[in-house]
């Protein structure tokens, strides 16, 4: 039997990259995915659209629905679960893999900045949480995904590409610690109601369709690129076992279960948590 078969899923920031990746994973294994993202698209353009990705999970034979929030606004994301579960009914699991970022020095980024980064990347999650958790522990059951970033913590020296890419992600990857922290805490907390709740990050770098900024360092080290698969797999192993309060590495995740990674309809065998990236991917 499919992993997630009848299992109802909220996923945001799923109209591309990881989050899509990561729905397209869930329908593969029987969830009702409900996408979202801050729009739609524009002149009939699906690429890479809400629209687009929802009809790609349709097509391919899976259940899926879109709603369109803005999560930096709090008074916008106040009723996203209950509108989320207007479509398929109460939710099983949320992933919050959207975010908001600013590469500025820590000395300079703006509170404008650091504000929008926190209202997305922390308060968010945070919020969707509390939404689905009086649900969740009443039936005894569910899983929150909290997506996190190997930025949460300041690399060591020396740095393995330059000064300036370490240092002008530190404002975001101050926002993902905290949401590391959040985690943990709340996932000590519902554990005994059967609610699951945990952080997962890539190594490094996942070459999608909006990694452009990140592909020369990527080729310049091709260690530090992973491919979008294996943190669909890594977010479906956490969002189907019982792990409790984990900040986990996709790629550490797998190996330590032993763990395939599939391809993100479920259907080809991979390979094993050291699949190389395509350096030149761009969906």
């Amino acid at each position: 039997m499919a992993l997630l078969q009848g299992k109802n899923a909220l996923i945001t920031g799923a109209s591309r990259g990881i989050g899509l990746a990561i729905a397209k994973r869930f329908a593969a294994e029987g969830a009702n995915t409900v996408l979202c993202a801050s729009r739609l698209g524009a002149h009939g353009d699906l690429h890479g659209t809400l629209e687009g990705a929802v009809a790609a999970i349709q097509t391919a034979g899976g259940r899926a629905a879109a709603e369109v929030c803005d999560l930096s606004d709090d008074s916008a994301r106040a009723d996203l679960v209950a509108r989320a579960e207007a479509h398929f009914g109460p939710l099983d699991i949320i992933v919050n893999n959207a975010a908001a970022s600013s590469m500025r020095l820590p000395s300079e980024v703006t509170r404008e900045q650091r504000n929008r980064m926190y209202e997305v990347n922390l308060n968010a999650p945070v919020d969707l949480a509390q939404q689905a958790l009086p649900g969740m522990r009443e039936r005894g059951c569910g899983w929150i995904l909290n997506i996190s970033s190997f930025s949460a913590k300041q690399p060591v020296v020396p740095y393995r590409d330059s000064q300036i890419a370490a240092h002008v992600i530190t404002a975001y990857g101050a926002t993902k610690a905290a949401l590391d922290r959040y985690t943990q805490g709340l996932g000590h907390e519902v554990a005994a109601d059967g609610v699951y709740v945990n952080t997962l990050a890539p190594e490094n770098i996942v070459l999608t369709s909006g990694a452009d900024y990140v592909r020369d360092i990527a080729r310049r080290s091709p260690d530090m690129a992973e491919p979008v698969e294996v943190m669909a797999e890594a977010a479906l192993l956490l969002c189907s076992d019982r792990c409790v309060g984990q900040v986990c590495y996709s790629r550490q995740l797998l190996h330590a279960r032993g763990r395939r990674v599939m391809s993100l309809d479920g259907h080809s065998d991979l390979g094993d948590a050291f699949l190389p990236a395509d350096l030149d991917a761009t969906a």
